[in-house]
């Protein structure tokens, strides 16, 4: 089945008012001695996954790994080839922003192995995306889609919000149609969320943050929902669509139970049952890596009951939903001699639905995912 491999780039051109992802702008002078931390960390990673086989995936997020200099992370695409063993099909995706990107930018990635590139479009809306603090226009996203596709992209992937400040229907509406009319072949929507830490925040808090009511929030969540399968996208995860054939490899084995390793400042690993992530900080990190100091903060060996949680709630979050065949595999017990009640109780309330083989979300309990979710915490 092989595993996946994420590797955190902490940088950007300027912090969006919504993210509290670990990621730092106005931070150009770490990011050579950051890279070679991570191309160092990247070949010790041999030894650990030297039994796993190869790699199915290999996903580099961030941040924005594109506010790098281009040859800063071609060095780590090489430096994966060089040290993990990688599937010739594998899924290589880069998240980028359509700011950071030229022609030959992306042509040089193209030619040094990514194969998928993930666009932080977020709306077509001028306005909105200054609203949030974007540094790209809608003209720009275009753009990149147009110049990903000429340097031989073939696999692109669109990401959307909506209850943003100030949004309207006729904006969602307008940004879908956008998206869609680009012709990628996955696109991903996410419901805006305050986090603490974020401008948004304080903005919260200082009573300066106007978001779309309630009802208008969950009637763009209803015409995302049925207006993207409308143009050929199919929904396999709560907030993911996808034209047939172009799921997202790498974060569907999140779903699906599949290990990964992290690289990276604040990267997360789940490795023979147990879980851990690396200091957040990244100098902490850099400098953990150049002293070989170890990196693992956090660790945790999953109990059994933990672990049927996470292979529930996870695999609810998809389409597909429990394979109850998979559960009673990894388990030997049936889905049924855990959950019994909570199943019947979510099916009462039309959030789940039960077939001979799975256990799935409703198009209610889509929605209203994180209510079915905590019924499956033991």
């Amino acid at each position: 089945m092989g595993w996946g491999l994420y590797i955190h780039i902490p940088f950007c051109r300027q912090k969006c008012f919504y993210c509290d992802f670990p990621s730092f702008a106005g931070k150009e002078a770490w990011m050579e001695r950051y890279i070679s931390a991570l191309c160092r960390e990247i070949a010790e990673k041999r030894e650990l996954s030297a039994d796993a086989g190869e790699a199915a995936t290999v996903y580099a997020g961030g941040g924005t790994p594109t506010a790098l200099p281009r040859e800063l992370l071609v060095r780590v695409l090489e430096t994966v080839r060089e040290h993990i063993p990688v599937r010739e099909n594998a899924e290589i995706t880069i998240e980028a922003n359509p700011g950071t990107v030229d022609a030959e930018y992306l042509r040089v990635l193209r030619k040094a192995g990514a194969n998928r590139i993930s666009f932080g479009v977020q709306s077509f809306s001028d306005v909105l995306l200054r609203r949030i603090g974007r540094i790209h226009s809608p003209e720009e996203a275009q753009d990149a889609v147009r110049l990903a596709r000429s340097a031989g992209f073939r696999n692109i992937s669109l990401d959307l919000m909506y209850g943003l400040p100030g949004q309207t229907m006729k904006d969602l509406e307008e940004s879908i149609a956008a998206a869609c009319s680009l012709e990628p072949q996955h696109i991903s929507i996410y419901g805006l969320q305050v986090e603490e830490g974020t401008v948004f925040a304080r903005q919260q808090r200082d009573g300066k943050l106007v978001l779309p009511p309630e009802e208008l929030a969950e009637e763009m969540y209803d015409y995302m929902t049925d207006s993207l399968p409308a143009h050929g996208y199919r929904r396999y995860e709560i907030s993911n669509f996808a034209r047939e054939g172009f799921e997202s490899r790498h974060n569907l084995g999140y779903w699906q139970d599949i290990p990964y390793l992290g690289c990276g400042a604040a990267a997360h690993s789940y490795w023979e049952n147990r879980r851990w992530n690396h200091p957040q900080d990244p100098t902490e990190y850099m400098t953990a890596v150049e002293r070989g100091e170890p990196l693992i903060r956090n660790e945790e060996s999953l109990s059994r009951e933990t672990a049927m949680e996470e292979f529930c709630f996870l695999a609810l979050r998809t389409v597909k939903g429990i394979d109850k065949q998979s559960f009673q595999n990894k388990f030997q017990c049936t889905l049924e001699s855990v959950y019994s009640s909570v199943i019947r109780r979510m099916k009462e309330q039309k959030l789940l639905e039960e077939t001979e083989n799975q256990i799935r979300l409703t198009q209610s309990g889509m929605k209203f995912g994180n209510v079915v979710f905590r019924e499956f915490i033991l």
